[in-house]
């Protein structure tokens, strides 16, 4: 019999059907792509930007771009940070402190905007109905504001940052049940309007799917749930902002869902584990590529351990460090990818297993993993933090989180914050208690 409070609780547990931010800087190599001068110059222009304010951003949904950012005309270009929110994590001891409450307990994706704010869209409401309405942080003052609703409520969707400034969003569902429709629906958000506008319908409705940001300013969106809560889809698709249409592109070798994709330095897109089958039975070890140039999929070196859940970072080596998973169980494994090699290599295991949790890389090259799952019995959430040093492939605690929390958002800020939003407390805490409240990771006070 199917059990459909557990699909529910399983399609509602977050970073498995959010795209996995791997933050560094941006590949400048142009190559032969069509676009490659307009590319050129929007770089050259964010460039000069990135000087005057010295920040990290969000470029769509695969990368952080710690040089570049798209450009927005001056007035909403971001103000100085003050001396007390300017400081670097690295430079000494950091902890987690308590910011502002968003309005709205929302759990969609996060997106660092080219101004410093971030967008905040969606997700599910406590009876599992998709929301419409948006959200912004300002780190200056550590506040969230209302801007305007998505023209559809939508939940296990995706939100990437376009070279023009905008947020492109796609699909998702407008309820947490199996067999709901899956949407086909786009839409655009302009950070200098705060509206929203529908864009070009994708091929396929999905959910739990991803969406990256090509070099060449497209968005590749793959894989994800079909509507009818069960079957994966292996189908990909590209969205191309200048008209505002889908094109079908090579579909993956196999469909996936709770899966990672990750925008690796020559271009190409890496794609990691997820669940082929009802409810992600038997989580996937294995990995494929995308090349853009030739549309097509090809599969690479299998991770050691099946994962779902689980998350992808990209770091400064060029290498990927995934971590975690929470597919029926929860592994406390790690492992990096060569992407020269295309193999697999088991790094240090993190302290404690999680799955649903948020890996954010820092700018001195750590990684840090918070909160998550981590007891796939009852779903218990933990708080605890832990630092990844790819120089010595080994994990040490950090400061707790002040809630527990699984299913949430995460993103390095433009001054070296780590800002964690939202997501929920589990099912051992008396339901889907969804979570207004967020947090920075910084140094301590002080120091």
């Amino acid at each position: 019999m199917i059990d459909e409070t557990r699909i529910t609780h399983a399609l509602r547990q977050g970073p498995p059907f959010r795209t996995h931010y791997a933050q560094r800087p941006l590949p400048l190599g142009l190559g032969t792509e069509p676009h490659g001068t307009r590319l050129l110059a929007l770089i050259a222009a964010a460039v000069l930007l990135v000087v005057a304010v010295g920040g990290a951003a969000v470029v769509g949904s695969g990368i952080i771009d710690s040089r570049v950012r798209p450009v927005l005309p001056d007035s909403q270009a971001t103000p100085t940070p003050t001396a007390a929110t300017s400081t670097p994590v690295e430079q000494g001891a950091a902890t987690w402190t308590a910011t502002g409450s968003m309005l709205t307990p929302l759990n969609g994706p996060i997106v660092l905007l080219a101004d410093g704010r971030v967008l905040v869209a969606g997700g599910s409401d406590e009876s599992g109905i998709g929301l419409s309405s948006a959200e912004l942080y300002d780190p200056r003052t550590g506040s969230w504001t209302a801007t305007g609703s998505m023209i559809d409520g939508r939940l296990l969707h995706t939100a990437t940052l376009l070279l023009d400034g905008t947020v492109l969003v796609t699909g998702g569902q407008s309820s947490s049940g199996m067999a709901v429709p899956r949407l086909v629906s786009a839409e655009l958000y302009d950070p200098r309007t705060g509206s929203w506008t529908a864009t070009g319908h994708m091929i396929n409705g999905r959910s739990g799917h991803t969406a990256t940001l090509l070099r060449d300013g497209t968005v590749l969106v793959a894989g994800g749930l079909m509507s009818d809560g069960v079957d994966m889809l292996a189908s990909a698709e590209l969205y191309d902002p200048r008209t505002g249409s889908w094109t079908a592109t090579g579909g993956m070798i196999e469909g996936r869902n709770g899966f990672t994709a990750t925008l690796l330095d020559d271009g190409s897109v890496l794609v990691t584990g997820g669940g082929n089958g009802f409810l992600e039975v038997g989580s996937l070890s294995s990995a494929e590529r995308y090349d853009p140039r030739t549309g097509s999929w090809t599969a690479t070196g299998d991770m050691i351990k099946g994962r779902s859940g689980h998350t992808a970072t990209l770091l400064h080596d060029g290498n990927v460090l995934v971590a975690g998973s929470n597919n029926f169980g929860v592994l406390d494994s790690a492992e990096l990818y060569d992407p020269r090699e295309g193999s697999w290599t088991a790094t240090g295991s993190m302290i404690e297993g999680r799955g649903g949790h948020s890996a954010t890389l820092l700018p001195d090259g750590r990684v840090l993993v918070a909160g998550g799952a981590n007891h796939g019995g009852d779903w218990a959430v933990t708080g605890t933090t832990e630092l990844y040093d790819e120089s010595s492939g080994s994990w040490t605690a950090t400061g707790s989180l002040g809630l527990p929390r699984k299913g949430h958002s995460a993103v390095l800020l433009s001054n070296g914050w780590v800002l964690v939003a939202g997501g929920n407390d589990g099912i051992a805490n008396g339901g889907w208690d969804w979570l207004a409240t967020a947090e920075l990771y910084g140094p301590v006070p002080g120091d």
